[in-house]
């Protein structure tokens, strides 16, 4: 995880960096002036990159160090469970359906959109509820 968190680092910096120049490149050369999309998009980038880069440093902390933090491990010492997922499970499809038919409103129809929140809505509380047996189950 320390060498994720660095990879991070590296690209938050780099993102911003680049972000301070092409505000000011745009904001010198353009006509108009200094361009909306870009340069807010360029600084987004870098605040996630920061962002997965402090989770990723935190995690490292209170945990041990993996195999992908030793120079002299093997693939074969990361090998074991990764985690529990459901291998037939329905949930993760409404999730994106229900995403795709939002980001599709936006663009489309706003009653699209409507559509697109209820399958979202029903997709995220399936896969969050997906293991739940209940408060009273035996």
């Amino acid at each position: 995880m320390r060498a994720s968190a660095k990879i991070f680092w590296i690209l938050g910096a780099f993102f911003l960096i680049v972000a301070i120049a092409y505000g000011f490149l745009t904001a010198r050369y353009e006509p108009l002036g200094l361009e909306p999309v870009g340069f807010p998009a360029i600084l987004a980038v870098a605040g996630l990159a920061f962002m997965i880069a402090m989770t990723l440093s935190l995690t490292s902390r209170k945990h041990q160090l993996s195999a992908s933090d030793d120079l002299d491990a093997e693939v074969s010492d990361d090998a074991g469970v990764q985690g529990s997922f459901s291998p037939y499970s329905w949930a993760p499809l409404w999730a994106a359906v229900g995403a795709g038919l939002c980001f599709l409103g936006v663009a489309a129809g706003w009653w699209i959109f409507a559509f697109g929140v209820i399958f979202a809505i029903y997709g995220v509380l399936s896969w969050v509820l997906e293991f739940s047996v209940g408060q009273h189950a035996h």
